[in-house]
Parts: C-alpha cells; structure tokens; sequence
C-alpha cells in the first residue's frame, strides 16, 4: 500500500484509505457496509487477452460484463476473466482486493462511475478501501478505453 499511496500524494489526489474489521467481498456489502448507493462500489476486475492483462473498473451496479464489447475496446479476439492465480500474479493482490491503481496495467473504465463525487475500491490489501473521485482514477491509471 505505501506504493499507492506514494502515487497518489505524488499528484496531489485527495482520497481515503478507509480500514474495516471485515472483508467486503461483493458490491453489495461494501454498499451496506458505507451506507452508499451499490453504484458507488467500484470492484476492479483483471482481464485476460491474447495482447496481455488489462484491468476493468467497473461501477458496482453494472451488471454482467458485456465481453462483446470489450473485445472490440481492446481489438483482441479473446477476452475472459483471469484466474484467482493470474490476477495475484498480476497485480500482488488476492480477488477481492485488487486496487483501483495500477498503473503497469492499462485499464478500461466504465463511464458510469462519473455518476458519483466518490467511488470506493480496492487498495490492494484485504480490509481496506479507497475512496477517491472518478476523475482521479482517470489521473492515474493508464484509461484505453470506456464502457457504456
């Protein structure tokens, strides 16, 4: 974490790591347990493709990933989920907890998360969560492309 938080006080991101007793593994429990709108969660998911990983942030109330249009996003012809393994090996975090930052990774972002002042993610540690303003994560993570 002290890496995401170099990068972040580097560009002047103002954010909040917030620290909780238990681990929120879906939308809807960080939701509950933040007492904001599902929309708000903002999981990060790795993409595997033929042209390498990618990463995909998505708004919580998003839904089932649409391949089809990823695949024409990233002009590849195979896009899937990585395993719990690739995505550890990817980015050093377990599913669950992958941060909303990755800089080494280019990242498709889905417009919705505009929606909000703040969404909260992944830090890359268990039990915590940052919160951060949408255009911020357009600031740091390397955007190739957006959804909806």
């Amino acid at each position: 974490m002290d890496k995401l938080v170099a990068v972040l006080d580097e560009q002047n991101i103002e954010y909040e790591i917030i620290k909780h007793s238990k681990q929120l593994n879906t939308a809807q429990e960080g939701a509950e347990y933040f007492g904001i709108e599902i929309g708000q969660t903002a999981p990060t998911l790795i993409l595997k493709t033929e042209k390498g990983y990618f990463c995909l942030i998505i708004s919580g109330d998003y839904g089932r990933v649409d391949f089809d249009s990823l695949r024409k996003i990233l002009s590849v012809e195979q896009v899937k989920l990585a395993s719990p393994k690739e995505v550890e090996q990817v980015t050093g975090s377990m599913i669950g907890s992958v941060s909303l930052i990755n800089m080494d990774i280019p990242t498709i972002l889905d417009s919705q998360v505009n929606r909000f002042q703040y969404v909260y993610g992944g830090t890359g540690v268990p039990q915590t969560t940052l919160k951060i303003r949408p255009s911020d994560l357009e600031k740091v993570n390397e955007i190739v492309g957006y959804i909806r």
